[in-house]
């Protein structure tokens, strides 16, 4: 039997403002700023999604879950990575691993970084690693105008070797 291995990235950003809630690896934050989105705008879980169905050739998350379609409309993006690891696993892929990298000026994901690796690990059945950085004040990011993320993901589909 030989397993044919994948990887793929992805990357997301989102406008933040107030008066919007702020979900970052499925978790929400107690947050004045939040992010402007169809869904619940949660960077971390869009680049993690896109990360996956990169590594599959599946597409991207724009072409998975349109924003114009309403049936998204504030849907959690917890619900929509479910769906993406469904999908993988009809095309017979397992995630092995995903590691993240959330982009963010404030507030500060230090503590909450363990429980956002743990939810998205539930969901994908594999470990994942999240870590965050700031831009030191530079860019939209530094200003508080938006947020990012960056993920990989490593997936692994065995296939019967008939040669």
């Amino acid at each position: 039997m030989a397993e044919d291995f994948r990887v793929g990235l992805g990357v997301d950003f989102h406008l933040l403002r107030e008066g919007e809630s702020l979900v970052l690896g499925g978790v929400e934050f107690d947050y004045h700023l939040g992010t402007v989105a169809h869904s619940d705008g949660d960077v971390l879980l869009h680049a993690v999604c896109d990360a996956l169905l990169g590594a599959a050739g599946l597409g991207d998350i724009g072409e998975n879950f349109p924003d114009d379609d309403p049936a998204y409309k504030d849907i959690s993006s917890l619900e929509l990575l479910r769906r993406v690891t469904d999908k993988l696993s009809e095309h017979g892929f397992q995630v092995a691993n995903v590691d993240s990298t959330l982009v963010i000026q404030r507030p500060r994901i230090g503590p909450e970084r363990e429980r956002m690796a743990q939810t998205i690990s539930e969901v994908v059945g594999a470990p994942v690693n999240v870590k965050a950085t700031t831009t030191e004040g530079l860019g939209f990011i530094g200003a508080e105008d938006g947020v990012g993320a960056e993920a990989i993901a490593a997936l692994r589909r065995s296939s019967t070797n008939t040669s």
